[in-house]
């Protein structure tokens, strides 16, 4: 045998050829398996007594679930929240290049709107716009009770309070933007309509589309509150039956399962428009 074979066979270390191999046995975690099962026991309970409490009168929920006048009201609040959405955002992607222009007249007066809108309550809102005859008898020669009816009040309340929070969404979304990518596309010759079409407004949409998919579900929800202007949205519709019926708790529920419903069906578009938009990121939901 050579010197060089010695001197490696010397130097190699002495390998047990049946090594024991120490077993992995999981850390126990009897604390979250007790509270796994006391969260399960609670449940089952609370589904018990909501399905057996007579109370509920659950046979009452499924005979006006469908019935007319609650399907009016579902319409119109499927309705409301359309045209809401569409003029908030409308007027929030003006106020938001306004708040985004170097014109500092454009920026405080956006900025002013957002900051007023923001601040004043909801119903405050609806409520002064229902009372806005109150200050001003005649429009356009036009008795201001006959203008603004109950319907137009809450079109018009509702865009003028959600176009402060799309602002926001929407400043955010081109913020998002990479400054460099707006750069680049300037630097390529892009117009300035065709660099925010085709360059910002995409990526932008990945930071706007989570939250305005929130605001759609929160306006949906939201539109109840214009029951007390006497709008016949599904709440007030699901309230003139019990008033009527005094069947006040499952009147109740069928509103509730058709929230409850229509927002779990917005759920499932908004997951896949994020997915749509997010192809191309990092990773995708």
């Amino acid at each position: 045998m050579s010197s060089d074979t010695l001197a490696k066979a010397s130097a190699a270390p002495d390998i047990p050829e049946h090594e024991d191999i120490p077993r992995i046995v999981p850390h126990r975690r009897p604390g979250q398996w007790t509270a796994a099962v006391a969260v399960l026991l609670l449940l089952g309970l609370a589904v018990n007594s909501v399905l057996r409490n007579e109370a509920f009168r659950w046979d009452l929920v499924a005979d006006y679930f469908t019935s007319d006048s609650v399907l009016r009201g579902l319409w119109l609040t499927l309705w409301l929240t359309a045209v809401v959405m569409v003029l908030g955002f409308a007027l929030g992607t003006l106020l938001a290049a306004g708040r985004l222009s170097a014109n500092p007249v454009l920026r405080s007066v956006s900025w002013g709107y957002v900051w007023l809108f923001r601040s004043i309550p909801i119903l405050v809102q609806l409520l002064l716009w229902f009372n806005i005859g109150a200050l001003y008898p005649q429009v356009f020669g036009v008795k201001t009770v006959n203008l603004f009816t109950p319907v137009a009040v809450a079109i018009i309340g509702l865009t003028l309070h959600e176009a402060a929070y799309a602002a926001e969404v929407v400043r955010g979304g081109i913020l998002s933007v990479d400054r460099g990518q707006i750069e680049a596309a300037q630097a390529l010759g892009l117009g300035r309509w065709r660099r925010w079409w085709r360059i910002v407004l995409p990526q932008a949409m990945r930071s706007i589309v989570p939250p305005a998919g929130n605001m759609l579900i929160g306006t949906l929800k939201g539109t109840s509150i214009v029951s007390v202007i006497a709008v016949q949205d599904l709440l007030f519709s699901v309230q003139l039956v019990y008033h009527r019926t005094y069947q006040v708790i499952p009147l109740l529920m069928v509103a509730t399962v058709w929230y409850t419903v229509v927002t779990s069906l917005l759920g499932v578009g908004q997951h896949y428009v994020e997915k749509y938009y997010a192809r191309g990121a990092g990773h995708t939901r």
